[in-house]
Parts: C-alpha cells; structure tokens; sequence
C-alpha cells in the first residue's frame, strides 16, 4: 500500500484517537453521578415510608428539597459532559424505620460529594444551590426523625 492509499486511514485514526483516549474518564466530578443515585435512593425511602401525619408532612418538605437538588446537580452534571442516566444502584432497607436513618445517611454523603471544588462559575452557582436544596433536606428529615421517634 503507497503512503497515499494509507494517507486517509492514518488521517481517521489521529482524529479519533482523542475521542476514544476520553471515552472512558469519568469527568470532572464523577461524584455528582453517585449524588444524582443516592437522592433518588433517598427520595424513595422517604416516599415509601408510612408515618403520621407531621413525619408524613416534613417528608413531603425534604422530598421536594430533593427535588430541586436533582435538577440543580443535573444541570451541573450535564455542563460537566455526564451521562445523567448513568447511576449505580443503591441498597435500600426492607425496613420502614431504619429508611429515615438511610435516607439521612445518603443526604450527607451526597452533601459531601457536592460540595467538591468548583472551577466553573455557572456550575459553581449550581452546585451551591443544590447545596442549599440538600442542607433543607437534611433539615426536613431530621425533624421528621424526631417526630417519628415521639410517642403516639
């Protein structure tokens, strides 16, 4: 084969070399991945856990925080090149009062993985707000917490 006929695949292969050498690095923050799977193990053990009416309502109040956390860390997960629909599965407890203790346990270690360093300042303004969304999740399930532990 002359150095002509090998001209295009050599061109191919040093335009696609940097895109294959990518294609496995997780990103800037891998750890908004592991945040967006344990909010969404959080938000289902607080909305499949019966309780009274005041843990039912503090419940609503840190699965909307929950809410408003994902689409922040979606946002910035998305600016950072992630695959949002990438998550691991999560354990969940087949018991009911061991799911706000869970629950609580994931929103700090999510509050941990966000709160990495941010360069970008748009992903920065993102990441602080879903911040705030996730310290009124905590607050929320920790209230619902101490309700859930009064006696009836």
């Amino acid at each position: 084969m002359s150095y002509l006929n090998k001209l295009p695949l050599v061109t191919l292969m040093c335009l696609a070399a940097p895109l294959v050498a990518n294609a496995d690095l997780p990103g800037k923050h891998p750890a908004y991945l592991h945040a967006l799977s344990d909010l969404r193990a959080a938000r289902w053990m607080l909305e499949h856990r019966p309780g009274g009416a005041a843990v039912s309502g503090e419940e609503d109040v840190a699965i909307t925080e929950i809410d408003q956390a994902i689409g922040e860390i979606r946002k910035a997960a998305v600016d950072d090149g992630k695959d949002i629909h990438d998550h691991p599965a999560v354990d969940v407890p087949s018991d009911n009062p061991g799911r706000l203790h869970r629950a609580l346990e994931l929103l700090h270690k999510v509050r941990q993985d966000v709160s990495h360093e941010e360069d970008d300042p748009l992903t920065r303004g993102l990441r602080d707000r879903a911040l705030g969304h996730i310290h009124a999740a905590i607050v929320a399930t920790k209230t619902a917490l101490s309700y859930a532990a009064q006696p009836r």
